[in-house]
């Protein structure tokens, strides 16, 4: 007996032997190789049990990441590309490319190489490595090598990586400039100069010239001073106030992770020397987002999916790190710390967010829709200015207040929802304590469907943190916006303008892109549990439309649950995906509520599932379209008093009041202009 168990306990032992390094393998694949937090701290960081030296960690873990794709000092900072629309589309490495990955992999390496200037990975001198390709920029011999720019060149993703390139620069000058031989600092000087002085896109890329010819006049080299004034200038104006700046014309995470975060860098690094009025607005400026951004962030500190270039992920956190510059004892720094920890984690311990040890394209994980054509594999460590927070000393407040929930601990609460409106962007943030969750409502008007203009990144009614957006099916399939049939296909809305925020109403008009006599005008009344949408049909011509709920995906395989409620002339339909529940309600105007199936339209899982409403607009002008957008966590019941909780809706003054009677009493009445 006692052989016979010795036999069959070494043939499992074997079997073992063989399934871990293939289960090993399996899951290295598949990305689950997450990034752990070794020994938390829950007495500084009570909610995520992170302090700076796991931030540390994290980016160490990241630049470990990047370097196992190089050999050797001479290997370029390049990667495999992700299939689909991102460049190299042929297949053939560029310069440019290797300037992405050498630039923005950089952000991460700054700050631990300013406390560690003889760091290793790999056996390579992670100084070393840098230092001589900065300097291969400018060797024409190089297979790096980058040509000053031409007197008739024009801007370009050089200008954007140059930009970046500065911020280091300035950032660490003792590990990555001062060692260099001044014949490689003059022609640095010399390209980047030729870049820096030159032309730039009205956007958020005149700070790219602002950090290069800051550098340089710094270095005692000749600079269009003037033009630095002008463009300094030119990026304060665009801010539009309560920490937001709008970036020609959109408002997304660039107002963070580029206006606000190289706004601050510069003040650190020059402001005060070189123009100290510019630096005072800059610093004021950062000291407003704290009064609207944070709002953005769900309870645990998750970011929206919102806005292009999406996979830069955790960079949307970085001013909160950065407002350590203020030192103001008025700020909630443990708040600050905690949401920007939690947005780390967010992403470092989801299984999707590497794939070869490089950070995917997408949200998660790799995600086509989310992807646009400006994008190489290297360009998502721009997710690495997150680190640049690390340059806040660690004796700064940032870094030693007690983690606390902020607005979440009182302000916030089950009874309503937190609305926060920002009247010179005309964002309006609203939070949901039931489910931890945040929500955006911000700008969108295209005529046109560019590389992200109008596309899904920005024309959705509504953003929220617990359901990331999906992307709008050929068939309809939409989520949280309207569809329209037309001769051509299905068009989803894209062109709003603001009306106003008004006794907790959201109003905006929208007309259809491609036919502007498809028009309505829209009402989002957010409720503790949910949406209450009120819109107005003004259409001059019949169509089909689809409006669409927040979509589900599905997790670990598991297929989502569907059931349908109905009471009276109100229909609800109700799914659940085991973490969350989405229910519609049909209220007036709108057939049936339908569970729609989706396949490779959800950033989260490649099976999805969407609730749609549909009716015929045009057929009857000033018909009000109400539906009820509810949501829940999984195992939470749905009583028919909750679902069906409207007893009635008044059309007044022609159909420019409607008024909706819930069953307890309450009112809600809209009025359209």
């Amino acid at each position: 007996m006692k052989r016979k168990l010795y036999k069959y306990t070494l043939a499992t032992l074997f079997l073992w032997l063989l399934l871990i390094p293939a289960a090993y393998l399996f899951a290295q694949e598949r990305g689950e190789d997450v990034f752990n937090v070794k020994k938390p701290d829950y007495t500084l960081s009570p909610y995520t049990g992170v302090t700076r030296e796991h931030w540390k960690d994290a980016a160490r873990y990241l630049l470990e990441g990047a370097f196992s794709h190089i050999t050797t000092r001479e290997s370029p900072m390049q990667f495999p590309k992700q299939a689909g629309r991102s460049y190299p589309r042929d297949g053939v490495h560029t310069a440019t490319e290797k300037l992405e990955g050498l630039c923005r992999t950089l952000f991460i390496a700054l700050p631990l190489l300013k406390e560690d200037p003889d760091l290793q990975i790999n056996g390579i001198g992670v100084a070393d490595y840098y230092r001589y390709h900065i300097c291969q920029l400018v060797n024409p011999s190089a297979v790096g090598y980058i040509e000053p720019l031409d007197a008739k060149g024009g801007p370009s993703q050089k200008l954007v990586e140059f930009g970046g390139l500065a911020v280091s620069l300035a950032a660490a000058p003792e590990v990555l400039w001062d060692p260099l031989p001044k014949s490689a600092k003059d022609s640095l000087a010399f390209t980047l100069l030729s870049y820096g002085n030159g032309p730039t896109i009205a956007m958020n890329w005149r700070f790219f010239n602002v950090m290069i010819m800051s550098f340089f006049k710094k270095q005692g080299y000749e600079v269009k001073e003037a033009y630095l004034r002008e463009l300094l200038g030119k990026c304060l104006d665009d801010y539009k106030g309560e920490g937001w700046y709008n970036d020609s014309p959109y408002y997304d995470y660039y107002s963070m992770w580029a206006f606000q975060m190289y706004g601050a860098l510069w003040t650190m690094f020059y402001g005060d020397s070189l123009y100290p009025d510019y630096a005072a607005k800059f610093k004021a400026h950062l000291r407003e987002m704290t009064t609207h951004y944070p709002y953005m962030f769900s309870e645990n500190g998750e970011m929206i999916m919102w806005g292009r270039s999406i996979a830069y992920r955790m960079g949307a956190a970085v001013p909160f790190p950065l407002t350590g510059l203020l030192a103001d004892e008025h700020l909630n720094y443990g708040w600050m710390r905690r949401i920007a920890s939690g947005t780390l984690l967010q992403f470092l311990q989801h299984p999707d967010f590497l794939s070869e040890r490089v950070p995917t394209l997408g949200f998660y994980g790799a995600f086509e829709p989310a992807v646009q054509e400006y994008s190489c594999r290297g360009s998502a460590y721009w997710l690495g200015k997150f680190f640049l927070g690390l340059l806040i000393p660690a004796d700064n407040p940032f870094w030693k207040e007690k983690e606390n929930n902020g607005a979440w601990e009182k302000d916030i609460n089950d009874e309503k929802p937190y609305n926060k409106f920002a009247a010179g962007s005309n964002i309006l943030i609203t939070d949901y304590k039931a489910i931890g969750a945040s929500e955006i409502r911000a700008w969108c008007d295209s005529k046109n469907v560019g590389y992200y203009q109008g596309t899904e990144n920005y024309n959705k009614l509504a953003y929220n943190s617990a359901f990331p957006w999906q992307a709008d099916g050929k068939n309809g399939e939409i989520s949280m916006n309207y569809a329209v049939q037309t001769d051509k296909g299905w068009e989803s809305f894209r062109r709003y303008t603001f009306d106003r925020f008004e006794s907790g109403v959201y109003y905006r008009n929208v007309v259809l892109a491609s036919d502007e006599r498809i028009k309505m005008n829209l009402a989002d009344i957010p409720q503790k549990n949910g949406i209450l949408r009120v819109d107005l049909d003004q259409s001059e011509t019949a169509r089909p439309v689809h409006l669409g709920h927040y979509a589900l995906p599905e997790i670990a395989g598991k297929k989502i649950r569907e059931t349908a409620v109905k009471k009276g002339v109100q229909y609800a339909k109700i799914i659940d995906n085991g973490e969350y529940q989405l229910a519609m309600v049909s209220i007036q105007g709108w057939q049936a509520p339908e569970a729609v199936g989706c396949v490779g339209l959800n950033p989260v899982s490649t099976n999805s599932t969407v609730l749609n409403v549909s009716a015929t607009v045009g057929s009857r002008k000033d018909m009000p379209l109400v539906t009820l957008m509810l949501w829940k966590k999984s195992g939470e019941s749905w009583p028919k008093s909750e679902l069906f909780a409207i007893s009635r809706v008044e059309s007044l003054n022609a159909g420019k009041e409607i008024v909706v009677i819930w069953n307890d009493g309450r009112r809600d009445t809209v009025r359209f202009n």
